[in-house]
């Protein structure tokens, strides 16, 4: 049955995909997003012009932080369920600019839980992210292993989100899903994000900065799958496991209602290899500027997808040739290049 959704980060990257996808399926979305600088807000507007034009799409331009304007959002829209994108993204910019990442990732974060425990909410999912497992090593990534080892600021403010989702399914039985996005990419992607960067440096003649010497290897996802992983989640609200084990308690469930799952393409690409792809569909060899690990990244990625695959019936499988290529084509397309 058609639902109506509110989607923070609307004018975003996953959340503008999402955006698209739920009125096609027949559902109606309210939108909200700030619309911010972090990056170019040209390509936010440019987002939110191709939504507008969906029949039942409609847009609130606020802050997560603003907690009154938020709700009077969720008691004017009445959503049936709420996908929190909205967030201070980038690993790199958390070493600048903590006090964003809280700002957006707690505060606001808090208010969307609040805002969902008093309008009847049924499900609230929210993006989470692969840098949640910082330190580990033990690949494929899994969900039923923890996370306690965060590298940056950014990854540590997802991982409490999700802490925080668990005590409002604990505390207000709350259906909570959280979704731990791999190394996203795809059109209308952010253009502070490698593929962007590699892009429109190939095209200028310009070198690329390729740190850890391109040996980098990351469970590289396009936006499509992120997405239809979202839709088909969101349309699942999150049930208590009843075979959950306080002696031997897995970080994935609980005997609450609350989820987590990754979402990725369950197989790694060199990032050297990537942009050997990236070469390919521009027609143009790369310069590299080979540079060290730098702080705060993961030489690895790697999603374990079993859970998503076994409770949604769905495993994202586009391949890199064909994702990159899809890119390709919208760049040159919006920039006329």
């Amino acid at each position: 049955m058609p639902q109506r959704f509110l989607i923070t980060g609307a004018a975003g990257f996953i959340g503008f995909h999402l955006s698209r996808l739920c009125p096609e399926r027949g559902h109606e979305v309210v939108g909200y997003d700030i619309v911010n600088d972090y990056y170019d807000p040209a390509i936010k507007e440019a987002r939110l012009k191709i939504l507008s034009a969906y029949p039942g799409f409609t847009f609130h331009r606020a802050d997560l932080t603003d907690k009154e304007k938020m709700f009077s959002v969720f008691k004017e829209a009445k959503p049936e369920i709420v996908v929190n994108l909205a967030a201070q993204a980038g690993v790199r910019y958390s070493l600048e600019n903590p006090s964003a990442y809280v700002d957006s990732n707690l505060v606001g974060f808090m208010n969307v839980l609040e805002a969902c425990r008093y309008h009847e909410v049924k499900h609230l999912v929210y993006a989470s992210t692969s840098s949640v497992y910082g330190a580990n090593t033990h690949m494929p990534f899994s969900e039923h292993e923890g996370v306690n080892h965060p590298l940056t600021l950014y990854a540590a403010t997802k991982k409490a989100n999700e802490m925080m989702a668990h005590t409002y399914s604990h505390l207000f039985r709350l259906p909570t899903t959280g979704l731990r996005f791999f190394t996203v990419y795809g059109p209308w992607g952010r253009p502070d994000m490698a593929l962007f960067l590699f892009t429109k440096n190939i095209l200028a003649g310009k070198p690329l900065n390729v740190f850890n010497n391109g040996h980098h290897r990351r469970d590289f996802t396009f936006v499509a799958d992120i997405v239809e992983g979202v839709y088909r989640t969101a349309l699942r609200p999150a049930q208590p496991n009843p075979a959950w084990d306080s002696d031997h308690p897995d970080p994935a469930t609980s005997n609450a209602p609350f989820r987590i799952y990754n979402i990725g393409n369950n197989a790694t690409v060199e990032l050297l290899d990537y942009i050997k792809v990236l070469e390919t569909k521009l027609g143009k060899k790369a310069e590299l500027n080979l540079l060290p690990l730098q702080l705060g990244d993961v030489p690895d990625t790697f999603a374990n997808v079993d859970n998503l695959i076994r409770d949604t019936g769905f495993k994202p499988s586009t391949s890199v040739e064909t994702g990159i290529g899809l890119f390709v084509d919208w760049y040159r397309e919006y920039y006329k290049v």
